[in-house]
């Protein structure tokens, strides 16, 4: 069985050049508030009130993940979104699907670079 697999920040923060998709599915006001990591493309999954289209999300998330065995690595605040999305497209066998151990909120307590939010 495909698994999740938790990346703690040192490894991600390795693998920002390495040309593997990273996919920030926080809001809009996280980013502004935190930074982003480095290469990451911005693709948020649950509004405000936790509501989100996933036909619509997914047709983004294609586009950027272009087989489902390529790599990809989810970032989030804490990974609690992350965790639910990753386990999601691992049941429409994406294989080697990660995500941030700890969200930004280990990232920034490790005091891991971040390049600001720019609208």
């Amino acid at each position: 069985m495909n698994e999740l697999v938790d990346l703690q920040p040192r490894i991600v923060e390795k693998m920002i050049n390495d040309n593997i998709v990273m996919i920030d599915v926080r809001r809009e006001e996280e980013w502004k508030r935190t930074g982003l990591i480095k290469n990451s493309h911005l693709l948020t999954f649950f509004d405000d009130n936790g509501e989100y289209n996933l036909e619509d999300w997914m047709n983004k998330f294609e586009k950027l993940v272009t087989s489902k065995d390529q790599t990809f690595i989810l970032i989030c605040a804490r990974g609690n979104r992350t965790r639910t999305i990753g386990n999601y497209l691992i049941s429409q066998d994406y294989k080697n699907t990660s995500h941030l151990f700890g969200g930004m909120v280990l990232w920034e307590q490790e005091l891991r670079e971040t390049t600001k939010y720019e609208a």
